[in-house]
């Protein structure tokens, strides 16, 4: 059992890089999944008129696309190294909002958008814990997943509020899909600057992408 206090983990595992990167990246991976999850009936109801239960359908297929793409994501990044997954998720993700910022017809453009983001989302989110799992101390792995956990709650609380306020601003969802295209441009980034740096000093070369 460990004998440091609570307090003292938290701290200590609050000092660590791969928190906060992790962190980061789960909060746009799993929480723009959630964000999409709570808010794509009413996105779908106002932005292309859709009844309520053809909205709630097309969520529930979202939300198990982007389940069934978490594992698979964990799997890649055992395989290939987690930066690439993350790498190459973000970019599906920034392409996939980029192109529903212009409200697409849903068939069959939009429908595809859809479908890479949940995708994208869900594989991404599997490849930030073994991101975790890859370059974490060994006796943290715990504390850093439940820190980087509730960092992909929070980043699923606030962008339904704020897609929500900027549609009723400006009557349009494109600029709410603009602002998550630049996160994810930043998240990115990340990747492949700081989160690639922290696995090449933690691992092997050949293990590092």
């Amino acid at each position: 059992m460990p004998t440091e206090p609570l307090a003292g983990r938290l701290a200590t595992t609050l000092r660590l890089g791969i928190t906060w990167q992790a962190s980061a990246l789960y909060a746009v991976a799993f929480g723009g999944y959630v964000a999409f999850s709570v808010y794509l009936p009413t996105y779908l109801k106002t932005g292309y008129g859709l009844a309520q239960t053809d909205a709630a359908n097309r969520m529930a297929g979202f939300v198990l696309f982007a389940v069934a793409l978490r594992p698979i994501g964990g799997w890649l990044s055992d395989r290939i190294g987690p930066v690439r997954v993350l790498a190459m998720s973000l970019t599906v993700v920034l392409a996939g909002a980029f192109v529903q910022a212009f409200t697409p017809g849903l068939a069959p453009i939009g429908t595809i958008a859809f479908l890479a983001l949940a995708a994208a989302l869900g594989a991404g989110s599997g490849a930030v814990f073994a991101l975790v799992a890859l370059i974490a101390p060994a006796n943290k792995v715990g504390s850093v997943t439940g820190v980087v956990g509730a960092a992909g709650g929070l980043g699923g609380f606030i962008p339904p509020l704020v897609m929500g306020s900027l549609y009723g601003a400006y009557g349009s969802y494109a600029l709410g899909l603009a602002l998550l295209a630049a996160v994810v441009a930043a998240a990115l980034t990340l990747t492949g600057t700081g989160v690639r740096q922290s696995v090449t000093r933690r691992v092997p070369a050949t293990h590092a992408n």
